[in-house]
């Protein structure tokens, strides 16, 4: 019988924890084990906050040890590995996250008994780059280990619930208004498999006795071309036409967004995309044999789920977020330059005769640049940015109360004066809802 018909087939009554389920893919992972009958127990990085019943602090560039992992591990059955880092930050290293910290707890399993171990790969090869050739020691120490162990390796991974890195901005190409992107000519072959599928997958091979190593992607491999005019008919988006972006800028970009270590691509996913990222010809039918699943095509899944309003919103609205931002940084240093230089006369002037004379304006002109200004350096450095916005909505709302109270004039100033922030107001708001990116 397919698990899918009997979901609780494997893991009733049985414990599981999924590291990095709070991710993209763990999230994905942690739905297919729960429909399984699996009581799922999520090992997060904490973030300072009070931690759900389901959850367990998580430190991965701290827990190097075999004994870190033993408390994680108490009625413990089974683990899922769903951890990873595209780029390097701080201690957050690929040697630690995809090495040490995952072969201690692989080594805990072995010391405590839990004897099933699951982990989720990438499909590439070392000359990638760091990140894949990191997932790949650790693969290899792992399944050297005496476990039972799955080591799951898909492609591009996608979602028609929703879509994270370098998916979102794929989905973001492909709904350009007028035409769609294609890094160089769209001509790459990739093989996408529906978070939905690897989620069953994972949740078969936790409760199966199969080990060993396994390339994961869609039926058939596809042209990035292809992949992209697919989410655009899906988005319902007229057109087909596409735009060629020159393969040397979109590596220019690519090399900025590395040494910046921010955006959705680094070097690594560049070269595995160019290189194309599909599996071995006998890769369906090993997964087939094994855990009785074949995953579905592009086409199939997104038949099965028509698109939304909110779809469309969030591909359309992945470039206009940044240059939001980026309109909200240059206007508030603006600001500050005006409160900063503009002379002392003509703010003396603007006040004379209303309340605000008598509150020294020059002063408090000054003072707000200044206010100003850090904020617009806070939310260009894009250190908790909803802070600094819910900030910038503060001090606006004080701008506009205040001074339309007692400088009412600048209501009807001919250039729009006080009147701008009715727009800039909801135009933060929105902005502070667009900078949760995940």
């Amino acid at each position: 019988m397919d698990e899918r018909d009997d979901p609780t087939s494997r893991g009733q009554g049985r414990t599981v924890l999924v590291v990095g389920g709070g991710g993209f893919i763990g999230g994905h992972v942690v739905a297919a084990l729960r429909r399984h009958g699996w009581q799922v127990l999520r090992a997060v990085r904490a973030h300072g906050r009070v931690l759900a019943g389901d959850e367990r602090a998580c430190d991965l560039q701290a827990m190097t040890r075999a004994e870190d992992w033993a408390p994680l591990l108490a009625g413990v059955d089974a683990v899922v590995n769903a951890a990873g880092i595209l780029r390097e930050q701080g201690g957050q290293t690929f040697e630690a996250v995809h090495v040490d910290a995952p072969l201690a707890l692989a080594q805990a399993c072995v010391a405590r008994g839990v004897q099933r171990f699951v982990q989720i790969s990438a499909l590439g090869i070392p000359e990638d780059g760091a990140f894949v050739a990191s997932k790949h020691r650790f693969d290899e120490r792992l399944l050297a280990l005496p476990l039972q162990a799955v080591v799951l390796r898909p492609s591009v991974v996608y979602s028609v619930a929703g879509s994270y890195g370098g998916t979102s901005l794929l989905r973001a190409l492909a709904a350009f208004p007028g035409a769609q992107w294609l890094p160089g000519e769209g001509r790459w072959q990739v093989q996408p498999l529906a978070a939905e599928d690897l989620g069953e997958l994972v949740a078969r091979a936790a409760g199966n006795t199969a080990t060993g190593l396994y390339e994961v992607g869609g039926p058939s491999s596809l042209s990035l071309r292809d992949y992209q005019r697919q989410w655009r008919r899906w988005l319902r988006i007229p057109g087909d036409r596409a735009v060629a972006v020159p393969e040397a800028a979109v590596s220019l970009a690519v090399e900025v967004m590395e040494r910046l270590g921010r955006g959705p691509v680094g070097r690594t996913m560049w070269r595995m995309l160019r290189r194309g990222n599909v599996t071995a010809a006998d890769a369906a039918d090993r997964l087939h044999a094994d855990f009785g699943l074949r995953p579905l095509g592009l086409a199939e899944a997104l038949a099965g789920a028509p698109s939304q309003v909110q779809d469309r919103w969030q591909a359309q609205l992945y470039f206009l977020a940044p240059a939001l931002r980026l309109a909200v940084v240059v206007l508030w240093l603006l600001s500050a330059l005006a409160g900063v230089l503009t002379p002392a006369a003509t703010i003396e002037a603007l006040a004379t005769g209303t309340p605000l004379q008598a509150l020294a304006p020059v002063a408090l002109a000054r003072f707000g640049g200044g206010l100003d200004l850090a904020l617009g350096v806070w939310l260009l450095c894009n250190w908790r940015p909803r802070l600094a916005i819910a900030a910038m909505l503060c001090l606006l709302l004080t701008y506009t109360l205040v001074l339309g109270i007692l400088v009412p004039a600048l209501w009807w100033d001919p250039l729009g004066g006080l009147a701008k922030n009715l727009v800039l107001l909801p135009a933060l708001a929105v902005l502070w809802v667009l900078t949760e990116r995940r």
